[in-house]
C-alpha cells in the first residue's frame, strides 16, 4: 500500500470522533506501531487536526479555520482553487508567490504549525491535479444540495478506472484533500471518493429520497 493511500485510510478510520490507538491502527493496516506513529506525525503536519500522543491514542475533533479568519468550506475551497490555477501560470514569479501563500496557509491550519512544505508528504499532489478536482465542485455540491444522483468516473487505490452511480450525501474537507461520502449503487454500500481521483462527474436526471440506511446518518466510518 502506498503511503498516501495509508494515511488517507487512517482519515477514515479517525474521522468516527473516538480514540484510536495507534497499535490497534497499525493491525489493521497490517504496518508497525512505529509507521503509525510517523503517519500520525505527518498528518498533524498536514494541516489534518488530529489530536492525541503516543501511547494513549488519537481522534480527529476539530473543525477547519484559519486564525483570524473563520472561513466556510466554500471561502477555503475558493482559496485552494485559487492558489492551483496560479501556480499552473507561465510566470515564474506568480508560482513562487502562489506555492509561498499554500505554505502560509498551511502554517496555520488549525492547532498545529507545520514545521516545512517538505514534510507534507500527504498532500503533495501537483497543483494541476488538485485543478482538476476542484473543476467538479459546483456539480458536487449541486447534487448533494438537490438529492441527484450522479455518474462518477473514478480511479480506485491500485489505479483500476470504474463507472459508477452514486448518491452524493456529504463533502470534507481534509488539509488539501477534499472527500466525497455517498451511497455507491455499483458497491451497494457507502464510499467514501477522493474528489482529486475523480476523472469526470455527471449529474443524471433521477433524484434520489432518504432511504433507511442510505442517509449520511446511518454512515458509520
Amino acid at each position: 500500500m502506498r503511503r498516501t493511500d495509508r494515511l488517507f485510510d487512517i482519515i477514515q478510520i479517525l474521522r468516527d470522533g473516538k480514540l484510536h490507538r495507534a497499535q490497534d491502527i497499525a493491525a489493521r493496516l497490517e504496518v508497525s506501531t512505529r509507521t503509525i506513529y510517523r503517519d500520525m506525525d505527518t498528518l498533524v503536519a498536514s494541516g489534518v487536526p488530529v489530536q492525541g500522543e503516543r501511547g494513549v491514542g488519537y481522534m480527529i475533533t476539530e473543525a477547519i479555520s484559519l486564525p483570524p479568519l473563520n472561513l466556510t468550506v466554500a471561502e477555503l475551497e475558493a482559496l485552494n482553487l485559487g492558489m492551483a490555477i496560479v501556480a499552473e501560470a507561465a510566470d515564474p514569479d506568480l508560482k513562487a508567490a502562489a506555492l509561498s501563500l499554500a505554505e502560509k496557509v498551511d502554517a496555520v491550519l488549525p492547532t498545529q504549525t507545520i514545521a516545512d512544505a517538505d514534510q507534507w508528504k500527504f498532500a503533495v499532489y501537483p497543483f494541476a491535479d488538485a485543478a482538476r478536482g476542484f473543476a467538479h465542485m459546483p456539480t458536487l455540491r449541486a447534487a448533494i444540495r438537490a438529492k441527484q444522483k450522479l455518474r462518477l468516473t473514478y480511479t480506485s487505490k491500485d489505479a483500476r478506472v470504474t463507472t459508477r452511480i452514486i448518491r452524493p450525501l456529504h463533502m470534507e474537507y481534509w488539509g488539501r484533500i477534499w472527500t466525497l461520502t455517498s451511497w455507491c449503487e455499483l458497491r451497494d454500500d457507502f464510499r467514501v471518493f477522493r474528489v482529486d481521483l475523480i476523472q469526470t462527474a455527471e449529474a443524471l436526471p433521477e433524484l434520489f429520497v432518504d432511504e433507511p440506511g442510505k442517509t449520511l446518518a446511518d454512515y458509520v466510518p
